[in-house]
This record gives structure tokens, C-alpha cells and sequence, in this order.
């Protein structure tokens, strides 16, 4: 993490910053429910760092919201079509992620769809977020192959195959092959 005059950044900040407004949470309040330093809560909301996904995982738990949604930035007029061009991209500082968020942004669906490249030799730990519980993904590999260690175990995926999981669940992604993974999420906020 790094001080950055990255837009993405300062526009993560203020999504932080308003969804703990809507909670009527106060910096502490949020340092405590997401185990994220006050200090380094602040930061993420001026801006001043690059926040890796497991960091952003923990504050979407704790402001109950997930990554992807945390993403969705307001939009003047919903529309139906997401142009790739205009699909917004995000890069994890600490494995070289790539994520592309593909759903149309402000048309009320439960259903988010991002796209991953994930690089060789990357890992991303998310730990236990008992607030994600109901909310599920299914993981669908394009190309190369991933490892995913799970609470109801390890799973390798080769490139065609799904894997549906639910968020709440400590999870682990590593990609220790030669080539990238390639792959979708097709997330559900739908709480069941």
C-alpha cells in the first residue's frame, strides 16, 4: 500500500466514507466491527493508500456490503449495457490481481459479475466474514488453474470448471502454476 494519486483510490475512499455515513458509524465504530486500524480506515478514505483486497473484504463485512458493490459508484442514468470501456478495472497491490467489474452499475440486480486475471505465483487470503453469511459466488475458470483451500476443503480447478461458495467462509485463492488463471465470478447477494 502505497500514497497514491490514483482516482479509483480516492473514489474507493469516498464510497468507504459514505457507506459508514449511511450506518452512522464513526471511524472507531468501523475499526472495531472490521479489525482495520482507525488510522489506516482514515487513509483509505482521503485516499492516501492503495487498500489490497483482503483489507477491502474485511471493511465491506463490517459495512455490509461486498467488494463488487463497494465498486458500483453512482451513476447519473442506470443502463442496461456495461461497454468494456467503461467496465472499471482494479489491481490488488499485494498479488498483481486484475479485476474487472462487468455488471452494469445502478439497475438493482443481486447479481454481480467480475472478471479476474489472476497472476502466477499469486495468493489472496480472506479470512471468516460471518457478516457475507447467505451470500454466494460461483467461480468459473476460463484458463490456467487455481487452488482454492476452503473451510470444507481444498479444491483445484482446471480451466471449465465452477466452484459455487459461500463468502462467510475463510477462503484461500493461490495460482502457484506457470501461467495466469483466467477466470469469472458470478456473485449473489441474494441472502438465502
Amino acid at each position: 500500500m502505497e500514497i497514491t494519486g490514483d482516482p479509483l483510490e480516492h473514489a474507493i475512499g469516498e464510497r468507504v466514507r459514505s457507506l459508514r455515513a449511511e450506518l452512522n458509524l464513526t471511524l472507531d465504530d468501523l475499526a472495531t466491527r472490521s479489525g482495520v486500524s482507525r488510522a489506516m480506515i482514515s487513509r483509505i478514505e482521503r485516499g492516501e493508500v492503495s487498500p489490497t483486497a483482503q483489507l477491502l473484504a474485511k471493511l465491506c463485512s463490517a459495512l455490509s456490503t461486498t467488494l463488487s458493490a463497494l465498486f458500483a459508484f453512482e451513476v447519473e442514468q442506470a443502463s442496461p449495457v456495461a461497454r468494456r470501456a467503461d467496465q472499471r478495472l482494479w489491481r490488488d497491490p499485494e498479488s498483481g490481481y486484475l479485476r474487472r467489474s462487468i455488471s452494469p452499475n445502478g439497475v438493482g440486480s443481486p447479481v454481480d459479475i467480475v472478471e479476474v486475471e489472476f497472476p502466477p505465483g499469486a495468493r489472496v487470503v480472506f479470512e471468516r466474514q460471518p457478516a457475507d453469511r447467505g451470500i454466494t459466488q460461483h467461480l468459473w475458470l476460463f484458463s490456467g488453474r487455481l487452488e482454492l483451500t476452503m473451510e470444507s476443503g481444498p479444491y483445484v480447478l482446471d480451466a471449465g470448471d465452477c466452484l459455487f461458495m459461500g463468502l462467510e467462509q475463510a477462503h484461500v485463492f493461490h495460482n502457484p502454476h506457470d501461467e495466469p488463471a483466467h477466470y469469472a465470478v458470478i456473485l449473489s447477494r441474494t441472502r438465502t
